[in-house]
């Protein structure tokens, strides 16, 4: 029976590994996530993978990048199909979408800028631009007014 099962990967070889195991045709995942305009891996050195134990352990063992199966005294650990559900439920665009502090604002939410130069400013959360790191904020305070481009993980939504 294919059940998934967590690989640990040589460092750096994540990419690789899953490239092989995809040409090989098993149902690999490998949660990944956009850092400073970089894709990382979401667990460095390890991915998921599903395969029939004990039948494919040899393929798999042996993959080139192939550190071990996380296993036991017993054998491989089997993962709950329901794990890897509930991270690719948290993709958006093929990455996991990391949300730094809380949830999503929705226009017309007060928020804080919480880094940066603008820590600490209040402002309304206007719109998410296109490449979904940048957000436009309008600032108001007594004598100005104005409108901030800013990353979206420096800003938390103010629950009021």
């Amino acid at each position: 029976m294919l059940k998934w099962y967590v690989i640990n990967t040589k460092p750096k070889k994540e990419f690789q590994v899953e490239r092989l195991f995809q040409q090989a045709r098993f149902t690999v995942y490998h949660p990944k996530y956009l850092y400073e305009g970089q894709i990382k891996p979401f667990f460095p050195g390890y991915l998921f993978l599903k395969f029939r134990y004990p039948e494919q352990y040899h393929n798999v063992i042996y993959t080139r990048g192939v550190r071990k199966v996380i296993a036991n005294r017993l054998g491989p650990i089997p993962l709950e199909e329901e794990v890897v559900e509930c991270l690719k439920r948290r993709e958006k665009n093929g990455l996991i979408e990391i949300m730094k502090y809380g949830e999503d604002p929705n226009p017309g939410d007060v928020i804080r800028v919480v880094e940066g130069p603008f820590k600490g400013l209040e402002g309304i959360f206007l719109k998410e631009l296109s490449d979904q790191e940048r957000v436009m904020v309008l600032l108001n305070y007594v004598t100005y007014q104005g409108k901030l481009l800013i990353e979206k993980n420096k800003i938390k939504k103010i629950k009021k």
